[in-house]
């Protein structure tokens, strides 16, 4: 498989020099230093990038610039002081990730494959936070679990709702190997890929 080009929007040449020791067998890094190479960038035909939220004069996230920007770009925006309430306003437009502008170099690879792969990345207490949101406003429709055993449905809930797989072992008195191999089951019988598509399914979004 060749490796996927990806643009790195930032303005801080040590940021820069931290993200470009990403994994190059899996990943074609470039530089970028204004929304205007994003622009580019997506007229080249490629659409994978990562912003620095730091990056000055950038409209506010509730801007409408940002539906037309992201229309075909999948971003994920990096933030050195990452907090819950940015990330939601990052994603509500349109990112499809936010974390740690030093996020560790080989779980750079991580995040960009969920975001490649179609999915959404974002951190665990915001993740939590908003599958808890998720939970309050919308009643449950038990056809989600059509075809799950007892115990796949049981974890698959608890899962929806933001719980580690430490926590839901706990819970359930199981091991978090046994909570991982439900959950697989579960991805697979759901057709889901992440806890967030999974928790849109559990409470019938998706």
């Amino acid at each position: 498989m060749s490796a996927v080009p990806v643009l790195f929007i930032t303005h801080d040449d040590a940021v820069w020099q931290h993200w470009r020791q990403i994994d190059t067998d899996a990943w074609l890094p470039a530089r970028g230093k204004s929304l205007d190479d994003l622009d580019r960038w997506v007229a080249q035909g490629r659409v994978l990038a990562v912003l620095d939220g730091g990056l000055p004069r950038l409209p506010e996230w509730e801007d409408a610039t940002w539906g037309q920007c992201l229309r075909s770009a999948v971003l994920v925006v990096a933030s050195m002081r990452p907090n819950d309430e940015e990330g939601k306003r990052v994603l509500a437009a349109g990112a499809k990730g936010y974390c740690h502008v030093y996020t560790p170099v080989a779980n750079w690879s991580v995040v960009l494959d969920a975001v490649n792969a179609g999915g959404v990345w974002l951190g665990p207490t915001l993740l939590a936070r908003l599958l808890r949101q998720i939970d309050s406003a919308l009643a449950r429709d038990a056809d989600w679990a059509q075809g799950l055993t007892a115990r796949e449905a049981e974890v698959a809930q608890r899962a929806a709702i933001g719980h580690s797989n430490q926590a839901i072992a706990d819970a359930l008195n199981i091991s978090e190997r046994t909570v991982r191999a439900h959950l697989s089951a579960v991805f697979e019988k759901l057709a889901v890929a992440d806890r967030l598509a999974l928790a849109l399914k559990v409470h019938g979004i998706q």
